[in-house]
């Protein structure tokens, strides 16, 4: 009997019709894994033709299974109303509990509604909290906005040390928030306060690269 991996074999090989076959029958057995994958196929139109509310439905099913990458998917679409009607409270719900279950582009996306007041009251000091642990689990956008709000003082109290490392990690991968924002700090740090953070920031080079996650998913916020 064909599994999940199968299907995954044939999406690296480009064959999307094949992985379509072999995922869809596994899906009707309410396989949150196979669900989340057809939702990828049909936001990406990828081996079927493109259709956002497909797509949807196929991520809300995964997510309902338990699926967090496809909680966070659900969540984008209600914020965008892609697929569905827009629903910004439905998708902040949606961020949450993709950022409860671990999803670093869920706490992520959590953090910017909360910080925006997107579905959700403005909370920057409770945004701050999902960036950090995005950040922590190498979330290169999360670690760049950790990092401002430790140069700003926002939702944290200023700490240009902090700052220096989060930002430091996110510039390290092209995050042009982190980059720019990086540039200022320096000039108005002191020699100590250089030493300490790259003290830091040396606990922090090998522990906290990014991993991508495997599955497509829709757009975050």
């Amino acid at each position: 009997m064909l599994a999940v991996q199968d299907g995954e074999k044939a999406y690296l090989e480009k064959d999307f019709v094949r992985a379509r076959e072999i995922w869809e029958p596994i899906a009707e057995r309410g396989d949150a894994e196979a669900e989340a994958w057809l939702g990828a196929l049909y936001a990406n139109g990828l081996g079927v033709e493109q259709d956002a509310a497909r797509a949807f439905d196929f991520y809300r099913r995964s997510a309902e299974h338990g699926n967090p990458l496809a909680a966070n998917n659900v969540g984008a679409m209600y914020a965008k109303g892609d697929g569905v009607a827009r629903d910004p409270s439905r998708g902040a719900s949606w961020f949450l509990h993709a950022a409860e279950c671990g999803d670093a582009l869920g706490q992520f996306n959590y953090a910017v509604a909360l910080t925006k007041g997107i579905g959700v009251d403005v909370d920057v000091v409770e945004a701050v909290r999902w960036y950090r642990r995005a950040a922590e689990s190498g979330h290169y956008p999360s670690q760049a906005r950790l990092g401002y709000c430790y140069a700003k003082g926002l939702g944290v109290a200023n700490d240009p040390v902090e700052a220096f490392v989060w930002l430091s990690l996110a510039s390290r991968h092209g995050v042009g928030l982190a980059m720019a924002e990086l540039e200022e700090l320096v000039k108005s740090m002191s020699g100590d306060q250089k030493a300490a953070a790259q003290q830091r920031l040396s606990k922090w080079a090998t522990s906290s690269e990014g991993s991508a996650d495997f599955l497509p998913k829709a757009v975050g916020l």
